[in-house]
């Protein structure tokens, strides 16, 4: 199971790090211009705030499972990252925008938080 749990996670990092690097780095407009119209319903200092909650979940997917340092904080990372998502979810649905995406990772953020409690606590 550690071997699946690194697996995702480290795909859930690389996604949650460019997705969050890109929301964080990039000015609003062109976020707008690349297809993240949601954009257009938040005040510009709540996108960046996403994009530093994904990075920092993206960190906590890694970090802590690697040092062997509070390795609890991995499953409560997936976790938050997929409550994030589920957000994404309902902004998208409200928009009558595709939910595709943030489902996905949502779905995979709480495979990766079972996952993780059952390696840490187990």
């Amino acid at each position: 199971m550690l071997i699946a749990l690194w697996i995702i996670n480290g795909l859930l990092a690389l996604a949650f790090l460019a997705a969050g690097s890109m929301k964080l780095f990039r000015p609003k407009a062109a976020l707008q211009s690349m297809g993240m119209a949601w954009t257009e319903d938040f005040p510009d200092a709540a996108v960046k705030l996403v994009g530093a909650a994904e990075i920092v979940g993206a960190v906590g997917l890694i970090l802590p499972l690697l040092t062997g340092i509070a390795p609890l904080l991995t499953p409560i990372a997936a976790t938050a990252l997929a409550l994030l998502m589920l957000g994404a979810v309902v902004v998208h649905l409200r928009r009558k925008e595709t939910p595709v995406p943030p489902l996905v990772l949502g779905i995979l953020s709480a495979v990766s938080a079972v996952i993780g409690f059952l390696v840490v606590l187990g």
